[in-house]
């Protein structure tokens, strides 16, 4: 059977079923007939499930306003990191559930001063992630919280309590590849987006992406990418992971949650 796939304005892989277009790239199998879509936004992957269902408004949402940078961390630099997290959280003993059910076999700390050189990669993070304009300037919390993701484990699906943090989230990805999946609140089963995040790659979720949808990191049995059931493989992963704050006017609620733990969403 002959597939018809739009040509105008975008290439084909060797594969033949991957469409280029603007520097995106899509998976279909049949034009009229798509039940899947693969987009590539820069070196991060977004994979879209039923394409077809998702309104244009929460895709266009999507691809503005969540990213994957891959190798944004070199591997001088991932091995410098761990030098400085590895002898802190290597005291601590793997937990097989958080305190708000949301994470399973981790160890977690958060870091608030860095070596002159570590310091300097979270500073580049909270450039690429935050917005400089002084009309939308974020204020971020001051701490990178590290969580260490056992090989075994995984990131159960949780929206981040609104009380605590601000309108982004980024985190940076060491050691191993994952895939993180977001759902959305209310239509889980149908509006559902996978990212997968390389090893040594950024991401960023805000806009839609932050509150109207669930994040989780798939577990290692799970953790497939695309139509095509690419398997991603995980190992232990260590995430630095930094947030802005909310946009409260008490100060001291502010300083108060500067020093909390993140829950989830009521």
């Amino acid at each position: 059977m002959t597939r018809r796939l739009l040509t105008k304005g975008g290439t084909f892989s060797p594969k033949g079923h991957f469409f280029a277009k603007r520097g995106h790239f899509f998976a279909r199998r049949e034009l009229f007939n798509m039940k899947l879509s693969l987009i590539r936004t820069g070196q991060g992957f977004f994979f879209f499930h039923n394409l077809e269902k998702w309104p244009r408004n929460l895709l266009n949402d999507i691809e503005a306003n969540c990213f994957v940078k891959s190798n944004f961390i070199t591997v001088l630099e991932e091995k410098s990191l761990m030098e400085e997290v590895e002898p802190k959280v290597k005291r601590l003993k793997y937990e097989t559930s958080h305190w708000d059910d949301a994470i399973h076999l981790f160890r977690e700390r958060k870091f608030s001063k860095w070596s002159a050189e570590n310091e300097a990669v979270i500073q580049r993070i909270l450039d690429a992630s935050f917005p400089s304009s002084s009309s939308e300037k974020s204020v971020w919390s001051g701490e990178a919280h590290v969580l260490d993701l056992h090989k075994d484990g995984h990131i159960r699906p949780h929206i981040d309590s609104i009380r605590y943090c601000g309108e982004i989230v980024s985190g940076a990805s060491l050691l191993s590849d994952c895939i993180m999946r977001l759902r959305h609140e209310k239509e889980k089963n149908l509006l559902v987006v996978d990212m997968h995040l390389p090893r040594l790659s950024l991401y960023k979720l805000s806009g839609a992406g932050r509150y109207e949808f669930t994040h989780e990191i798939l577990p290692d049995k799970k953790s497939f990418f695309s139509d095509e059931r690419l398997k991603v493989g995980r190992q232990r992963r260590i995430s630095i992971i930094c947030r802005d704050l909310p946009k409260l006017k008490d100060a001291s609620v502010l300083e108060e949650i500067k020093f909390s733990r993140i829950p989830e969403r009521d």
